[in-house]
């Protein structure tokens, strides 16, 4: 079994029809007042937890949830659930709304993301502890912060192998927290930006962090990713290339779905980064990041075009 904490959320995506960069004077970033007119709104289903979920159900990988969700969920977990995600860790705060991301990409494919906790600003551990078992693996995503802090602890406890992501929620985090998170995961993943704060916050450069960890995993966007590992030269691995690109909400959180299937399968971290380079691929071709599909011809054709034969997965 995987067991992914994080987000479920609803996400309001826009669209701005130019740069940010071209809005924005470095020399009045002390007084920032910018309005960005968007083209195009829609509201999608997402939240980290759920996109992850969501690709790893195309995978074939069952997996379950833990975090705190509002009283306009139900809609929600149905779909999750008709997937066959189990929502057995969720818990429902019927006093709050679910939480909401507003999302504002440019054409160059960056992002501006507001965010608003609500729910789960109520921490589901311990209530809704996992039932871990040898050769289950977990990711610990952005979502609330007692329990990316104690179900680390209780992963570590437990022997279970996990991947710390702390992503959007690493402003919110102390230099301290995230060393604690950190500290005893097989994997930590995050964008380049995300590495560098991470870095900034805790003082530890990636050597550093690479005492704490097994695996350190930079991705780049398009650019594809790097996996770091003690006295070993840096694995790169290149994106692979959509038909189409739609909209890059969710990539990433595709990519933790291809590589934790690739660790849930016993492959090597190459291979299983390879994997999330693909699914990754799938997802920036529909706007919205619980739209996309595959089955297992397309994924396999697209993975041996970028990568050559493809090893069968258990």
């Amino acid at each position: 079994m995987i067991h992914l904490s994080g987000s479920l959320a609803f996400d309001r995506i826009m669209t701005f029809p130019g740069r940010f960069e071209d809005h924005i004077l470095p020399e009045k970033l002390h007084f920032l007042n910018v309005c960005f007119p968007i083209d195009h709104v829609e509201e999608k289903r997402g939240g980290t937890a759920g996109n992850i979920a969501y690709t790893l159900a195309l995978l074939n990988e069952p997996s379950t949830i833990y975090t705190s969700v509002g009283k306009d969920f139900s809609a929600y977990g149905r779909e999750l659930m008709a997937l066959g995600i189990s929502l057995d860790g969720v818990n429902t705060v019927e006093s709050d709304f679910t939480a909401c991301a507003y999302i504002t990409s440019d054409q160059a494919g960056n992002q501006i993301t507001g965010f608003s906790p609500a729910a789960m600003k109520v921490p589901a551990f311990p209530g809704k502890t996992p039932a871990v078992k040898e050769g289950d693996w977990a990711l610990i995503g952005p979502g609330n912060v007692d329990d990316m802090m104690n179900l680390a602890a209780f992963y570590r406890e437990n022997g279970v192998k996990y991947i710390f992501d702390p992503g959007q929620q690493i402003t919110s985090m102390t230099g301290d927290q995230l060393v604690s998170g950190l500290t005893g995961a097989t994997v930590l993943i995050g964008n380049d930006y995300e590495i560098e704060l991470i870095g900034k916050m805790t003082g530890l450069d990636r050597d550093a962090l690479l005492d704490r960890v097994e695996f350190l995993i930079v991705t780049y966007g398009s650019k594809g990713s790097t996996i770091l590992h003690k006295g070993v030269n840096p694995y790169e691995v290149p994106a692979v290339k959509p038909e189409v690109v739609s909209d890059p909400t969710g990539a990433g959180d595709s990519y933790r779905s291809g590589l934790l299937k690739g660790l849930h399968s016993g492959m090597g971290i190459p291979f299983a980064a390879r994997l999330g380079a693909v699914a990754s691929s799938f997802c920036v071709e529909k706007y919205g990041t619980q739209l996309h599909s595959f089955n297992a011809e397309t994924f396999r054709v697209r993975y041996e075009t970028t990568f050559g034969p493809m090893p069968v997965l258990k």
